[in-house]
Order: C-alpha cells, then structure tokens, then sequence
C-alpha cells in the first residue's frame, strides 16, 4: 500500500513539473513571437517614415528648383524690358534729333 500511494504521488509530481515546464515554455515562446511582431512593426514604420522623410526632401528640392527657374525668369523678364525701355528712348532721342517727332 506504501508503495503504490508513493508511486502516485510520484507521477503526480512528474505529470505537475512537465506540464509546468510547457506552461512556462509556451509562454516564454508567445513573448518572443510578440517581441519578434514588434520588431517588424517597428522596422515597418521606420521605413515608412523614411520614406516620407525622403519625399520630403525631394519635394523641397524641387520647390528649391522651382523658385531659382522663377527668379531667373524674373531676371530675364526684367532685362527684357529694360532694353526695350533703353531702345524706345534711343529711338525718341534720334527722332528728336532729326525733327521726325511725332508732337
């Protein structure tokens, strides 16, 4: 009788420990797959911003682009006019001096 109510509790102590360990194993493997989803999640959003960090710099390259082309515009509109300006006086000034004016 000893000896069989000594053999149960020995099971019973085997059965409680390995069911333990897997309890613990299984746990320790859900949190190493989380951890391993938050690493990807993170890696995930990183490139993302990235690439709108990226984005950024290229639209503010092409703004840069965009307003040097403007100003050279600018620049050249300017210049024309200026010489017109400078022509139609040279032309008064010579009709002026030849008596062709029109007033």
């Amino acid at each position: 009788m000893k000896r069989s109510i000594l053999m149960l509790a020995m099971f019973f102590t085997l059965s409680t420990a390995f069911t333990s360990c897997r309890e613990v194993n299984e746990e320790e493997n859900e949190m190493e797959m989380e951890g391993e989803e938050m690493e990807r999640e993170m890696e995930r959003e990183m490139e993302g911003e990235m690439n709108e960090m990226e984005d950024d710099l290229d639209n503010v390259g092409d703004d840069i682009e965009d307003a040097a082309n403007d100003a050279g515009d600018a620049v050249e509109d300017a210049a024309n006019e200026t010489g017109d300006a400078v022509e139609d006086a040279a032309n008064e000034v010579e009709d002026e001096v030849e008596g062709n004016d029109d007033y």
